[in-house]
């Protein structure tokens, strides 16, 4: 077996985005097989031209043989990575209402019985993965954009993918994220009038936040800090990096921090998603 060779094994809860995630990782160049019958996926791996072919395989509730232990010592053997999708109960319980679609573990009770019960059967798996994504607030652009990041084939071999992201206190600290930075304290362009319909990706914006005595030095701080810690996070073997960056309405000052941040993170050869959970869109 070639233990350089990329294999994923995408797995997690129904409707949180494994169909979409596995067509991202087709689009990246591996072969996919989804809901492959888990007894068959270990002498498919060790058949005969393929041994340099990049694998996935998706694995739900829905898979033939599924079986949490079976799963993770699978992933573990053949060195694998284990991508666990998740979303909160109440947006898998609306998309399957928009869809209409019956939920795998839910066809003689409620979706929102099905959906509990397929938690509490995945959750060893939340703990093995060596990457959480959750979807809750993510479009289907948005998590395609991040898979290609972070498992692109071309970008392999790079050990740690960074995620900078923005958003809104008031709307809540985004989940699974590893930093969280609150920039509250720079002048709010909010209370311009000539400013406040804009973004912090408008260059105007850009000065007003940049002319605060306080953001060169914050910024060259917390730059700083990222370029001491990434590659230290990627020696003792992390694989991802979320940073996120709060203001008051996620629109202007933390836009403008993670723009910039990001624009660092990338001088310096990292692989670098960036998200605005709740920036207002055109």
């Amino acid at each position: 077996m070639n233990k350089k060779r990329p294999i994923i094994f995408v797995t997690g809860m129904s409707g949180a985005g494994i169909s979409t995630t596995l067509k991202a990782l087709e689009d990246c160049g591996y072969e996919v097989f989804d809901n492959f019958p888990l007894g068959h996926i270990e002498p498919l791996i060790n058949e005969k031209g393929f041994e340099n072919s990049p694998l996935a395989f998706g694995l739900d509730t829905r898979t033939r043989g599924f079986e949490v232990v079976n799963i993770i010592e699978m992933a573990q053997k053949f060195e694998g990575k284990l991508v666990f999708l998740n979303a909160t109960n109440a947006d898998l319980q609306r998309r399957f209402s928009e869809t209409r679609r019956v939920h795998p573990m839910a066809t003689d009770r409620t979706v929102i019985d099905g959906i509990i019960q397929e938690r509490q059967l995945l959750e060893p798996l939340t703990d093995s993965a060596d990457r959480m994504i959750d979807t809750t607030d993510l479009s289907v652009h948005d998590l395609k954009r991040i898979i290609e990041t972070d498992f692109s084939v071309s970008t392999e071999s790079q050990r740690l993918s960074v995620t900078v992201m923005s958003f809104a206190f008031k709307k809540g600290v985004p989940r699974e994220v590893d930093m969280v930075m609150d920039v509250r304290f720079l002048k709010n362009p909010h209370w311009d009038e000539n400013l406040r319909a804009l973004t912090g990706q408008n260059q105007d914006v850009q000065k007003y936040i940049a002319q605060d005595e306080n953001f060169s030095i914050y910024f060259a701080k917390i730059s700083r800090d990222i370029e001491w810690l990434l590659p230290r996070y990627a020696h003792e073997g992390k694989s991802y990096f979320t940073i996120a960056f709060g203001c008051t309405g996620g629109k202007h000052r933390s836009v403008f921090l993670t723009e910039k941040l990001a624009e660092k993170i990338k001088s310096l050869g990292y692989p670098t998603v960036i998200r605005h959970r709740d920036m207002p869109t055109p």
